[in-house]
């Protein structure tokens, strides 16, 4: 969009030096040639050629400059405008050396165009209308206006550089907050639980005895939210963590399938169409909303049976977990926040999550994650 706005005004530019240099040639008192014509076309196209003023100023210098020295050497002494206008933006590109240069060369080369026209002038008779052909005043001034800008835009750039700057120092400063608030008071909690586990696991073997099931479930649960702590805290310290660590994703899901199962819930996982390479983020969006939907369900939906269906599509990934508890269309759910979060991790990708019971009884989760592979 920046983009057609400064071809718009620049082309506004252009057609506009065109039109007041061809009023003021069609309106001054200058004696008809035979050569006119090549001047009017050397004085719209060096107007023109400031379309190309900001992708090519030096060129555009050049081009303005021979334009503007032709139609004098043809008999029309019009100020150069398209002339300073180009001055103006090289200066602003950071090309002051060539503007300079190129003035120089002008105020020069001015006089001696005036002496080829065809109306037979000499050096000293050529010298005064050159003066008002391109003054060195308005030279200066075109120089100096697109210094200013130039150092006007330098400094805005430097001043959102440090904005973001600071911007970033502040959001490392709070991951390394959280961070420490995380070790401090979920850290220890998690290490006793999975260490009990393990201890009574361990008794319980020594002993002889058969391991009950749920203590299993919990030695494995103590394990595996360990685990996501660490990679999590690491994640929080350090932008290449998860390079080191790769999140849980789609190849994980499962093992949460077979998780729930321990738990004495009949889960199944369905795959459906052809796999392909998805964003990391929809990985673990993915093995998020599976997660999450198979941890409401063992806790709070009292159902005995679950599936977990994964669908590949060319532009999505499909994720839906059912189940037969006790929601019925009648209940509306509760928007606890694990729903809440599932809600703006499928929001945050593009997708669409819809989360609500089913009419054969049990509730339905089904989040639709675009992967960008739309053609």
């Amino acid at each position: 969009m920046g983009r057609g706005r400064i071809g718009l005004r620049d082309g506004a530019v252009a057609v506009a030096v065109g039109a007041f240099l061809l009023v003021v040639e069609l309106f001054g008192q200058h004696p008809a040639t035979d050569a006119a014509p090549v001047g009017y076309a050397l004085l719209i196209a060096g107007a023109l050629s400031l379309v190309a003023s900001r992708r090519a100023p030096v060129t555009v210098l050049a081009v303005t400059g021979l334009c503007a020295l032709g139609h004098l050497a043809v008999g029309l002494d019009v100020p150069a405008v398209a002339y300073l206008v180009a001055v103006y933006a090289t200066v602003r590109a950071g090309h002051r050396v060539v503007a300079v240069a190129g003035s120089v060369i002008m105020l020069v080369a001015v006089p001696f165009a005036m002496l080829a026209s065809p109306h037979h002038v000499s050096l000293g008779e050529a010298l005064v209308p050159a003066r008002d052909v391109l003054p060195l005043a308005w030279l200066v001034a075109a120089g100096a206006a697109g210094e200013a800008l130039r150092q006007a835009e330098r400094r805005a750039e430097e001043a959102e550089r440090t904005r973001e700057e600071t911007a970033r120092r502040r959001a490392d400063e709070e991951r390394l907050h959280i961070s420490r608030e995380l070790h401090d008071s979920l850290t220890h909690q998690i290490s006793v639980v999975k260490v009990q586990a393990e201890v009574a696991v361990h008794l319980a073997r020594k002993r002889g005895e058969q391991v009950p099931e749920p203590l299993l479930a919990i030695r494995e649960a103590g394990r595996e939210a360990a685990r996501e702590l660490r990679a999590t805290l690491e994640t929080l310290r350090d932008d290449e963590a998860d390079r080191r660590n790769p999140p849980h994703g789609l190849d994980d899901v499962p093992d949460l399938v077979e998780r729930a199962r321990t738990s004495g819930l009949d889960a199944t996982l369905t795959i459906e169409g052809d796999r392909h390479e998805v964003p990391v983020t929809v990985h673990r969006t993915a093995y998020r909303i599976v997660q999450e939907s198979l941890t409401n369900i063992t806790r709070h939906a009292a159902a005995t049976r679950t599936t977990v269906v994964i669908g590949y599509r060319h532009d999505a990934v499909v994720v839906r977990v059912d189940d037969d508890g006790r929601a019925t269309p009648d209940t509306a759910p509760e928007p606890g926040v694990g729903l809440l979060g599932m809600r703006e991790r499928v929001t945050a990708l593009g997708g669409h999550l819809s989360a609500e019971p089913r009419c054969e009884g049990g509730f339905t989760v089904r989040a639709e994650l675009p992967t960008g592979h739309a053609s």
